[in-house]
């Protein structure tokens, strides 16, 4: 079906439309909670500070890295705190020190700045370079306490972190795990390094985490994209340099809280988020997280398709990281408390004890007010069902065996003969015949009829084996002009009403839609929690491509615009940089359209309205214009297929809404 289609071919067109959703949030301001963490060492002890920044486009577009580098040179530090720099990465750098196509070395502390090396360039995104670094670090300066904080683009636990600008490498957790063990042997009772930090997106994983243990006591990183303004260099620095006696705990914690003031300070608190984990608490997390695997493997092994259906409504449910969807690219990480938490009725065994070990592992945390149910520590989920993606997280060595044996389940079909080891104890005698890409029914589910009601709502009734190959349901709808001979697709929503006990599905049409300042716009929802919606919306913003990003939050009963970010980079970087819309700023909406009469039935993108944006700009749901209406729900499966039933039409005429079946 023609509303499956992604890339699109089209045509400009004024509509009136918004978006019936609903949500709730407090409207108490979110702060840390505070811990109190005691002096543990000398205050006359040695810290060095390892800073691996790895400029990338963040340096050359918006010089980034220059403005924390120079945040660095307001803390004034004492003799025995000192910052070991490495920059390169990037095809331009917006200071006058720091030398392109070089790589940079430089050292920081009660001296000032100083240059140690300009050497030929390295590629950053190269384990060998990172690897150098630190056994530059390490025979140079002696150091009672060493920190190690990366900075640049971070893509999660399939892509890794630090993309060469002038390469395109990056380096994967294999790679950084390689770097460290060839200069430092690992010591869980007594590490080489205090923190490891990640100035980074989408980095605070269990999979880097279990990459680090022996290497770090404690690691530092956030779940969801950061914002460009990043950690508070001043701050924390100037913390450490006033008590070099505190712990790394407290540490962790001064960068955690000044990263969040920093992000009031820039108004990119939204959904901001960083954890402090405690890497001594990872075999305890390893086997919780191990064990949740094992109950859902063998749960999936006795009924694949009811199983992983339900597994797949609880993380849609789940607070996941990056967008995970096709406008906004996928990125696979969720948050698996919340994951566990709900799914504690589907594997009553484990998730407990996962969510304890959790708590047990993240000693501190901050979240803004739209990413609050985060526990602090992500994992992979094969939201875009893919094979590539799976295949990128099998080969990371730290990735959990029971969670890679499930998701070759869910996304191959089959589960591995390996996989029968830890199983044996579950009381599963024979791996399940494999069923490779066809686990899960798509074609039972295209097409389907929809029904109407006499109340005159759109509905479909699906059959318990029907429910069974369903992860979660949305609606699309798309605006008809004979005139103009014209279908415009309006985008996609979870703004259904689904009664999995019954399977029923109804609509929940108003003949509203989402308008930024009147002007009709495309809407993708890219989460669904229970106090508000979040989506993303493309646009061209002084005419570049991006995703404008914004929430719906129930209390307020109102939409908050973001700002609006750049797309991934091809090799799956998120863009940190959250561009904040200012008076006079550019904005280009996009729409997808196909013609009535032609052959092709893919829609195609094209620009429709431009208009400058102002102090009073709002993206706000308002009531769409009269005409005829198409409307479908589209079915996704666990391994995210989708199939779409046939279409309803809806005829709006002021506030009367007719719904008929296609003649």
């Amino acid at each position: 079906m023609f509303l499956r289609c992604i890339k699109f071919l089209a045509v400009a067109v004024i509509l009136l439309f918004v978006l019936a959703i609903s949500g709730c949030l407090d409207d108490e301001e979110v702060k840390p909670e505070q811990h109190y963490y005691a002096d543990t060492f000398n205050p006359d002890d040695q810290w060095l500070i390892y800073w691996y920044v790895c400029g990338s486009n963040l340096e050359s577009d918006y010089g980034s890295a220059t403005k924390d580098i120079e945040e660095m040179l307001e803390a004034k530090l004492p003799a025995n705190v000192k910052v070991l720099i490495q920059a390169g990465g990037s095809n331009e750098w917006q200071n006058a020190f720091i030398k392109s196509g070089k790589t940079n070395l430089y050292l920081y502390g009660a001296d000032g700045l100083q240059e140690l090396a300009t050497t030929e360039d390295s590629d950053m995104g190269e384990a060998e370079t990172l690897a150098a670094f630190l056994q530059f670090g390490k025979d140079n300066f002696q150091a009672d306490h060493r920190v190690f904080v990366f900075w640049d683009h971070g893509g999660g636990s399939v892509f890794g972190l630090c993309q060469d600008e002038r390469t395109g490498n990056i380096l994967t957790l294999n790679e950084v795990k390689d770097a460290f063990a060839s200069v430092f042997d690992a010591n869980t009772n007594n590490p080489p390094f205090e923190v490891v930090g990640f100035d980074t997106c989408l980095m605070a994983t269990y999979e880097m985490a279990n990459t680090l243990y022996g290497f770090s006591n404690y690691m530092v990183a956030s779940e969801e994209v950061e914002p460009g303004n990043g950690w508070q260099y001043t701050s924390w620095l100037k913390s450490l340099g006033e008590n070099p006696a505190m712990s790394g705990a407290h540490l962790g914690q001064v960068i955690c809280n000044t990263y969040y003031e920093g992000c009031e300070d820039a108004w990119s608190e939204d959904t901001a988020t960083l954890s402090v984990i405690d890497l001594s608490k990872l075999p305890n997390l390893r086997t919780a997280y191990e064990n949740f695997g094992i109950e859902a493997l063998r749960l999936s092994a006795q009924n694949p398709r009811k199983f992983f259906s339900q597994l797949g409504r609880h993380a849609k449910n789940s607070e996941n990281y990056g967008g995970n969807t096709r406008e906004s690219g996928y990125y696979d990480m969720v948050d698996i408390g919340d994951l566990a938490n709900n799914a504690k009725d589907l594997l009553p065994q484990t998730s407990a004890t996962l969510v304890r070990a959790i708590d047990d592992a993240v000693i501190h945390k901050v979240t803004g007010p739209y990413r609050s149910k985060g526990s602090g520590i992500s994992g992979f989920y094969p939201y875009d069902g893919g094979e590539e993606m799976y295949a990128m997280y099998a080969a990371v060595n730290a990735a959990s065996d029971s969670q890679k044996y499930l998701y070759n389940h869910l996304v191959r079909g089959y589960i591995p003969n390996e996989a029968k080891e830890i199983l044996k104890n579950t009381g599963l005698q024979e791996l399940p015949q494999p069923m490779g890409r066809n686990l899960f029914l798509i074609d039972d589910l295209e097409d389907i009829k929809i029904q109407i009601d006499k109340n005159n709502n759109a509905f479909v009734q699906l059959t318990e084996m029907q429910l069974e190959n369903i992860a979660y349901v949305n609606c699309n709808l798309a605006y008809v002009d004979t005139e103009e001979d014209l279908i415009l697709y309006l985008g996609s929503d979870a703004n259904v009403k689904i009664d999995w006990k019954k399977g029923t599905v109804t609509d929940n049409f108003d003949a509203t839609w989402p308008m930024l300042d009147g002007h009709p716009v495309y809407i993708e929802v890219t989460a669904v929690e229970d106090n508000y919606n979040l989506y993303s919306i493309p646009i061209k913003l002084n005419g570049v491509r991006c995703n404008l990003e914004v929430v719906y939050d129930y209390t307020k009963n109102e939409y908050k615009i973001f700002g609006a970010r750049r797309l991934s980079t091809d090799k799956g970087m998120a863009d940190r940089n959250l561009i904040k819309l200012k008076p006079g700023d550019q904005i280009t909406t996009l729409h997808y359209g196909v013609t009535i009469s032609g052959d092709d039935k893919s829609f195609t993108e094209a620009e429709v309205d431009t208009f400058s944006f102002t102090e009073n700009t709002k993206l706000a749901d308002e009531r769409i214009g009269d005409g005829e209406y198409l409307y479908c729900f589209e079915f996704v499966t666990p391994n995210n297929e989708s199939a779409t039933s046939q279409f309803i039409n809806f005829t709006v005429e002021g506030d009367n809404i007719t719904t008929s079946e296609l003649e």
